[in-house]
């Protein structure tokens, strides 16, 4: 699973005891290197299908860790391309190996824009939030997109029940649920509560106009039904809304 670059099971266990933050801090230099990169298969089919409803200007990434989502906003969007994260130590990973791209740390559940972006992305960030936490970040996403903005993200479908899978990412939560009961501070990180009917609710709650389409280019489960499935939530337009498209309505550039 991991590369010969990657961190050491010690390394992995600090960031384990760790705060999300912090954690993030400890393992952003050799991030690239383990599994939770999303791989480029994921961020290949989001750039295909997101093409074919472009070209957008303003690109944030939220979440966007050491900036592997830049390669999917770059081929998208004409102008400028942003990640937020609240991790320093990935965006310092990100920043050097984007240095055209802006930087802004931030706390995703309280994004600091404000109608400047045409199009949001998130890779695989959604379990590091609560159920409970998931209307605070749609919220500000929604907020941070301009009238007729578009917030994209991914979600595989849920491993079959028999599937070695399934039985490891439960393994997993139930493991992250007794650490999150005994230890503090918190590390908040879950495979299996951000099913996709659950998401597309909190979108639609949010003010989001919802649809979902399968990402072919990552097959089939044996059922015929997609891996993976693009959510596309769409910011309703305001046929009021004529300004130009460059003007900054953004309240933090770093």
């Amino acid at each position: 699973m991991f590369s010969p670059q990657g961190p050491s099971l010690r390394e992995l266990c600090n960031q384990a005891f760790s705060s999300v933050e912090r954690g993030y801090d400890l393992l952003a230099p050799k991030f690239d290197h383990t599994p939770f990169r999303t791989p480029d298969s994921f961020l290949g089919a989001t750039a295909d299908a997101l093409s074919d409803l472009g070209p957008f200007d303003h690109g944030l990434d939220v979440c966007c860790g050491t900036g592997a989502g830049m390669a999917v906003l770059r081929s998208v969007c004409q102008e400028g391309i942003t990640g937020v994260d609240f991790s320093a130590g990935m965006l310092a990973q990100a920043r050097s190996a984007h240095p055209d791209a802006t930087w802004v740390r931030a706390d995703a559940r309280a994004l600091p824009f404000t109608e400047y972006f045409d199009l949001a992305v998130s890779f695989g960030a959604l379990g590091h939030f609560l159920p409970a936490e998931r209307p605070a970040l749609f919220a500000g996403v929604y907020r941070a997109l301009r009238s007729g903005g578009l917030f994209a993200l991914p979600i595989g479908a849920p491993p079959p029940l028999t599937s070695v899978s399934h039985w490891a990412t439960l393994g997993f939560d139930v493991a992250m649920r007794v650490r999150n009961a005994i230890w503090r501070p918190p590390f908040v990180m879950y495979y299996r509560t951000s099913p996709l009917p659950a998401v597309r609710d909190d979108l639609t709650a949010a003010g989001f106009t919802v649809t979902a389409v399968p990402l072919t280019a990552l097959g089939q489960r044996r059922d015929g039904s997609p891996r993976c499935r693009l959510i596309l939530a769409r910011k309703p337009a305001d046929p009021t809304d004529a300004r130009p498209a460059d003007d900054p309505r953004c309240c933090a550039h770093g």
